[in-house]
C-alpha cells in the first residue's frame, strides 16, 4: 500500500515538473512574440515558476536563444549587467527561502503522516480490543449482580443465628 502511494507521489511530481517546464517554454515564446525582453526573471514570473527552473538545462538554452534573437543593434545582450545579476541573485535568494520553507513544511507533514501509519493501531485491532473490554465488563457486572443477593442472604442468615443461637448481647461477625 505504501509503495502505491509512493509511486503515485512520484508520478504526480513528474507531471508537475513537466507542466512547469512546458509553461516556462511557452513563456519564452510568448515574451518573444510580444516583443518583450526575454530575461530569466521575466520568464520565471510569466510562467509562475522558480528562477532556478529557468536556469536549468532544457529551459536555459531556450531562454538564451530567444535573448540572442532579440539583439538590438548597438546593444550587446550576451553579457549581463551588474544590476541584472544582482536582481537575479535577489530573486534566486527569495525563491530559495520560499522553497526551503515549503520543503520543511512538507517534511513535517510527511513525518507526522508516516508516524501515524507506523505507530497508530489498526482499526480492526481497536474494534477487537473494544469488544474484548465490553465482554469483560459484562462478566463483571453479572458477577456483581450475583454477589449482591448473597450479601443480603448472608446478613439475614447471620441475623437469624444471632437471635436463635447466640446469647443476648453477642453479635454475629459478618
Amino acid at each position: 500500500m505504501a509503495t502505491r502511494r509512493a509511486a503515485a507521489l512520484v508520478a504526480a511530481r513528474a507531471a508537475d515538473s513537466r507542466d512547469k517546464r512546458r509553461r516556462a517554454l511557452d513563456a519564452v515564446q510568448n515574451l518573444e512574440a510580444a516583443g518583450e525582453p526575454v530575461t530569466f526573471p521575466a520568464v520565471a514570473r510569466s510562467a509562475r515558476v522558480s528562477t532556478w527552473l529557468v536556469y536549468a538545462p532544457g529551459v536555459r538554452e531556450h531562454v538564451e536563444a530567444a535573448r540572442r534573437r532579440q539583439t538590438v543593434p548597438g546593444i550587446d545582450t550576451s553579457s549581463t549587467t551588474p544590476l541584472a545579476t544582482r536582481t537575479d541573485l535577489a530573486l534566486a535568494r527569495e525563491e530559495i527561502m520560499r522553497l526551503r520553507a515549503d520543503r520543511d513544511k512538507m517534511q513535517q507533514r510527511l513525518r507526522l503522516q508516516l508516524g501515524a501509519e507506523i505507530e497508530g493501531p489498526q482499526r480492526a485491532e481497536l474494534i477487537a480490543r473494544v469488544s474484548e473490554l465490553e465482554a469483560v465488563n459484562r462478566r463483571l457486572v453479572a458477577e456483581r449482580r450475583l454477589a449482591i443477593p448473597m450479601d443480603g442472604v448472608l446478613s439475614s442468615a447471620c441475623e437469624n443465628l444471632r437471635t436463635s443461637l447466640l446469647p443476648p448481647g453477642r453479635a454475629c461477625a459478618a
